[in-house]
């Protein structure tokens, strides 16, 4: 029967190791010592907005201003299809964790442009950009509707 064993000189295991050291030491040096690391300012928000969600039964969906419960926006089956659909997830995940449906889902406009939506509740956050521009100025949209609510 024929020797299939393969032996891999000593020296070229002790430098692998040593490679594989200094690989672990550089990232847990750069990552203690923040070297190579970039970090963006942290953003201002300029303009919040927070959203109460209805469900109507004729299959429309009622935004309000949590504060003082006026009207933002009304959006009909079939029509802002992602703004739909992002708060019918972030609905959904606090049904799945047992959370309360009362708490407001927050509208931030940044200093740098973004938008983003947050479950108070939870504590989630869909960044709005992520998604395309089309889909981000739905959500424009109610923080301008708001300002005059």
């Amino acid at each position: 029967m024929p020797d299939h064993t393969t032996h891999v000189p000593r020296s070229q295991i002790v430098r692998a190791m040593l490679l594989m050291a200094f690989a672990v030491a550089a990232v847990a040096i750069g990552r203690l010592g923040d070297i190579g690391t970039t970090r963006l300012p942290e953003a201002q928000a300029v303009q919040v907005l927070d959203l109460t969600v209805q469900d109507r039964s004729d299959g429309a969906v009622a935004l309000s201003d949590a504060r003082n419960g006026s009207l933002v926006a009304l959006v009909q089956p079939g029509q802002d299809g992602f703004l739909r659909a992002a708060l019918r997830v972030m609905a959904q995940a606090r049904l799945r964790e047992g959370l309360p449906r009362d708490p407001p889902f927050r509208l931030t406009r940044w200093d740098n442009g973004t938008l983003s939506l947050d479950d108070l509740a939870s504590g989630r956050r869909i960044n709005l950009e992520a998604f395309g521009p089309s889909n981000a100025a739905a959500f424009a949209r109610l923080l301008h509707q708001g300002r005059g609510a």
